[in-house]
């Protein structure tokens, strides 16, 4: 393939003359200008990018860290990011980590080889510790609370949610409340597990560890977490479900095996997805769409930045 000094030998001109041509330099005259454009069309030349992005310092991608793109979750969070890279013109690097830490790591080494502008972590793996090391490298925020860390974050007090959620449930005349949850080693279930367990406390109710659901994450766990609360003989009045997802998924098993909701069950989900609009499902609305436009925003602009999501209740029909 043709390089720049082969397009300058054929045009006939220095090599800072197709330089200049190249990447849209003014200070050339239009015969020079067209002879450089006629021998890159003869030769088929094409610009080596890489070496475009070194020059100029930037590549216009930026990375996106999700552990799946299956989960609706994470799905909304990237089509606000995807909107906003969109209308800033760039490009997305999407990086399905599985919450495999060598993944991680990848994506975060690609911020340091200058290969992405900015890396955006929408669920981590890494130890902050790791985290912190490279955002010296380059621009990175994630999706998680880092309080107290010298990291970017838009995030949810999943804390403070949950005992919004339980003191709801309460006010509902509730005292037998279960929780599902995802990933235990997750640093959402971490913090809601210790809300529910300290309202345990502070009502005086004892806990019991039947009533935690853990690994609820998708749709079709709400047939294993039905079929476990039908095998109780003492079963939570209400649950309190990780996402939406999981709370319809619950929904559809308790209308098949015909158990009343809210009567015999009440089920608030989390997120406000699509889905609970539909099924009328009382959940906490967490805005996802409109945080991966903000997560994107801040990570081109660079800068320190923590900033804490509000959630908001959206009362319907299953409590």
């Amino acid at each position: 393939m043709a390089n720049i000094k082969d397009i300058a030998k054929l045009a006939g001109v220095s090599v800072t003359t197709v330089s200049r041509v190249i990447n849209g330099i003014p200070y050339v005259s239009d015969e020079k200008k067209e002879a450089v454009l006629r021998a890159m069309e003869l030769t088929n030349y094409e610009r080596n990018m890489n070496a475009v992005h070194l020059i100029k310092g930037k590549t216009n991608l930026i990375g996106v860290v999700v552990p799946s793109i299956k989960r609706p979750y994470f799905g909304l969070v990237i089509e606000g990011i995807a909107e906003e890279a969109l209308k800033n013109n760039n490009n997305l690097v999407l990086i399905q980590t599985n919450y495999e830490e060598h993944r991680e790591l990848e994506a975060l080494k690609m911020l340091k080889l200058k290969q992405l502008d900015a890396l955006i972590i929408c669920s981590k793996i890494s130890n902050w510790e790791i985290v912190e090391e490279y955002a010296n490298y380059g621009s990175i925020i994630v999706f998680e609370d880092a309080r107290g860390r010298s990291v970017s974050s838009i995030f949810v007090d999943h804390y403070k949610s949950c005992m919004e959620a339980l003191t709801y449930l309460s006010g509902k005349s509730h005292r037998k409340v279960g929780c599902c949850l995802a990933r235990k080693s997750g640093t959402s279930s971490k913090q809601r597990e210790l809300a529910y367990r300290d309202y345990l406390h502070n009502m005086g109710e004892p806990f019991d560890p039947n009533y935690i659901f853990y690994d609820a994450i998708h749709f079709e766990d709400g047939e294993w977490i039905v079929q476990r609360l039908t095998a109780m003989h003492n079963p939570p009045t209400a649950l309190l479900v990780t996402s939406d997802q999981v709370a319809a998924g619950i929904l559809a098993c308790c209308k098949e095996r015909e158990i009343d909701v809210p009567s015999r069950l009440a089920i608030v989900g989390f997120d406000n997805q699509p889905i609970a609009k539909i099924l009328n499902i009382t959940t906490f609305e967490i805005p996802l769409m409109e945080i991966g436009r903000e997560l994107f925003l801040r990570s081109i602009s660079g800068g320190f930045f923590q900033k804490e999501i509000p959630v908001k209740l959206i009362e319907r029909l299953t409590v």
